[in-house]
């Protein structure tokens, strides 16, 4: 019985003792390899690349619903701007006859109004005796005045708004300038200043 256990461990052992070596007909070439790596760099540079414009692609994906929920109201409160344009407008007409009722009302509704605005991010640019800023005002005109600095707000022909931190209107405003004699005292000023220095 020795004899077949033996006869069956050669058989069971004697697969596990073929030869490992490759046959010519299986032998992989240098060329084949190269070419096998250069695909395989393909690959990878084209999963990276694939990858990060995903990336890409969800980041301005997040940035794009954020703008969405930060500004997804401002047409609607755009449109609203010519309501206040007009309760305003009302109630400047009606500011010698405050004590009507319908005035009254105008303002509450006014008011009201604002309130709700505000808490969607409206609100007011600043624009009477503030420096003129073209990222927030337009300017309509320009008047001559020698009492105030150049480019200073002096009349407000429309009220500007922004909504959080974009302007969704900006200001029309009346600009400042200096009158033709001031400006050309003031060159003359320059001048003869210069004039010492290089002396």
């Amino acid at each position: 019985m020795e004899d077949n256990q033996t006869g069956e461990e050669q058989q069971i052992i004697a697969p596990e003792q073929e030869s490992t070596e490759i046959k010519p007909s299986e032998a992989v070439s240098v060329e084949e390899i190269d070419k096998l790596q250069q695909e395989l760099n393909e690959a990878n540079n084209k999963y990276l690349r694939l990858y990060a414009e995903f990336e890409n692609y969800k980041k301005r994906t997040n940035r794009d619903k954020e703008e969405l929920i930060k500004y997804g109201n401002e047409s609607l409160i755009y449109e609203l701007l010519t309501v206040i344009d007009n309760l305003e407008m009302a109630l400047k007409h009606a500011a010698g006859n405050s004590s009507s009722g319908l005035v009254q009302g105008v303002e509450i509704t006014y008011k009201e109004l604002m309130k709700t605005l505000e808490k969607f991010g409206l609100s007011v640019i600043e624009a009477d005796g503030k420096h003129f800023d073209p990222s927030v005002h337009h300017a309509m005109s320009q008047v001559e005045r020698d009492d105030i600095d150049e480019n200073i707000i002096v009349e407000e022909y429309r009220k500007g708004y922004k909504l959080k931190d974009k302007v969704i209107r900006p200001s029309l405003v009346a600009v400042s300038k200096k009158t033709s004699r001031i400006q050309a005292e003031e060159t003359a000023e320059k001048e003869i200043n210069n004039t010492e220095e290089e002396s």
